[in-house]
């Protein structure tokens, strides 16, 4: 049986690889860096996704490197005073079968490396995409790279992230748009603990709700470092367009486009050494299942549903997909058969996930909004979390999915 290509060596790819692996499918990863690694900072990961990171023999591995905070709190950027909280640690375990881990992605992507070596996926560092070529009727498709390689398999998964040429390619035709701009700025910081004073170390995630922006900030790599991430929605930096995605920004600009703040939230943002920055961008969200595949071509992960930070959940649905893949595409025979089942089983896919997609693609929107609110929002939105708390921070729809 001839392996997979996939496309982008990413968390979303290195977590098709080894989810086809496991289902006893080869595949050969292509990556346009010269090396597997990753950048960024933390990430969170819902029960949802580590279900299946464990379900695909991870747990441990997971464990070693990730955080299980016990708590997710929320402040009011502008008060100080909690606004709600929601309980992890084991009551998420007992509640949803998994934890809710923080973790950093440069450790997430190194756990999927190891594994996706370990069950035998063939990874191809230094080869950009250049061009595809695939009919309808046909068999195949072939993927021509920029060094002049070419490649040609049954099935093509395109995990290239939110500018993936291959959508861009192949699946705009489908009413998918390229990904545009949100107006949202996006500062991360990262410091280890031991270097902060001990008022500001933490060992739980924490967000802080402000006018036009929120912060969040929670424990990886264990417990020893601090992740921070300040998203900004206002005047002061709607104008800045980061280029590349890690753009250097020194703290004033960071506590100029936050204005005036609690001296806790202050003092955190005064403590990091440095700080990153990145324009946020997005896709709108999924309309149907041919937004995700078509034919021989599946897309992945970001490069078929970018979506905005709000709910935590770009690297989990990036997981889920992968898993659906696998499962949808072991159902049909290995040989013979296999290769024209194909097509099927990519629309089992993609008409399984769109929709889930798609809902936490306009639920991280509407979160947005929320999170950013001022006015009588903010009143209505600060009463309902003092009063509901966990009733409304809580989401047994996704993370039990």
């Amino acid at each position: 049986m001839q392996p997979a290509i996939i496309v982008g060596g990413g968390i979303g790819g290195l977590a098709a690889g080894l989810a086809l692996a496991r289902q006893g499918i080869a595949s050969h990863i292509y990556e346009q860096a010269q090396a597997f690694t990753e950048i960024g900072a933390g990430l969170q990961l819902g029960p949802n996704a580590v279900r299946r990171l464990q379900g695909w023999g991870l747990g441990n591995a997971l464990r070693d490197c990730a955080f299980a905070p016990d708590t997710l709190r929320i402040f009011s950027a502008e008060t100080a005073h909690l606004l709600g909280e929601l309980r992890l640690g084991n009551h998420a375990q007992a509640k949803y079968g998994a934890h809710y881990f923080t973790v950093h992605r440069a450790d997430l992507h190194r756990v999927l490396l190891n594994a996706a070596q370990a069950q035998g996926v063939a990874l191809h560092a230094n080869q950009t995409f250049s061009n595809l070529e695939y009919a309808p009727d046909s068999n195949s498709v072939k993927v021509q790279f920029q060094s002049g390689s070419a490649s040609q398999a049954p099935l093509l998964i395109a995990a290239d992230g939110i500018a993936s040429a291959v959508r861009q390619q192949f699946f705009l035709g489908s009413a998918a748009s390229n990904h545009e701009p949100t107006g949202h700025c996006v500062f991360r910081g990262l410091v280890a603990q031991k270097d902060l004073p001990a008022a500001l170390r933490s060992r739980v995630i924490t967000s802080w709700l402000g006018t036009h922006f929120h912060v969040v900030q929670y424990p990886v790599r264990g417990e020893d470092w601090l992740n921070v991430a300040v998203i900004v929605h206002n005047r002061a930096v709607n104008h800045v367009r980061f280029n590349p995605w890690n753009s250097a920004v020194s703290p004033d600009f960071v506590a100029h486009a936050l204005g005036t703040i609690v001296t806790p939230l202050a003092d955190l943002i005064a403590a990091m050494p440095s700080w990153t920055a990145w324009t946020g961008y997005e896709h709108p969200p999924l309309t149907h299942a041919a937004q995700m595949a078509q034919g021989r071509i599946a897309l992945l992960g970001d490069a078929a549903h970018a979506m905005r930070p709000y709910l935590a959940q770009g690297a989990g649905m990036a997981i889920e997909d992968a898993d659906a893949l696998a499962v949808c595409l072991a159902a049909f025979p290995r040989e013979g058969t296999w290769v024209q089942g194909v097509p099927a089983a990519l629309q089992a896919y993609a008409h399984q996930r769109w929709q889930r997609n798609a809902r936490v693609q306009a639920r991280a929107r509407r979160n947005g909004h929320i999170f950013h609110a001022g006015g009588a929002v903010a009143w209505a939105r600060n009463l309902a979390l003092r009063a509901l708390g966990e009733k409304v921070i809580d989401l047994p729809w996704l993370y039990a999915g």
